[in-house]
């Protein structure tokens, strides 16, 4: 797996390499668990039902895991949305975005682990 990152907007392997001294098995296993972990069900969930404080709580996790993995695209949504609840804002959007990134991150995170 070539980890250039050179117009990826979802990844940033070479940082996330640099954390877990270049070990690319550690770091798909650790993908694979934030894949699996339904980070953004939780986040959803919690907002559907009117739950700020775990929806907030819910977007920092995220926030903290998506960083920890050089996650880029997620890790800016997540602080955008993070803020957004605190302020009782509209998060429509961002939480939109935020969807579509999350998406596209695991499809790209399935080249990755392959």
């Amino acid at each position: 797996m070539d980890t250039n990152n050179a117009g990826n907007e979802y990844f940033d392997l070479d940082d996330a390499l640099s954390r877990i001294g270049g070990n690319m098995g550690l770091y798909k296993r650790l993908l694979g668990r934030f894949i699996e972990g339904n980070h953004y069900e939780a986040l959803e969930t919690a907002l559907q039902s009117g739950d700020k404080e775990e929806a907030a709580r819910q977007a920092h996790s995220l926030k903290g895991v998506s960083a920890n993995l050089s996650l880029v695209k997620i890790r800016a949504l997540s602080v955008e949305l993070e803020q957004l609840i605190k302020d009782d804002a509209d998060h429509t959007e961002c939480l939109a975005a935020l969807k579509q990134a999350f998406d596209a991150t695991v499809e790209k995170a399935a080249e990755i682990m392959n």
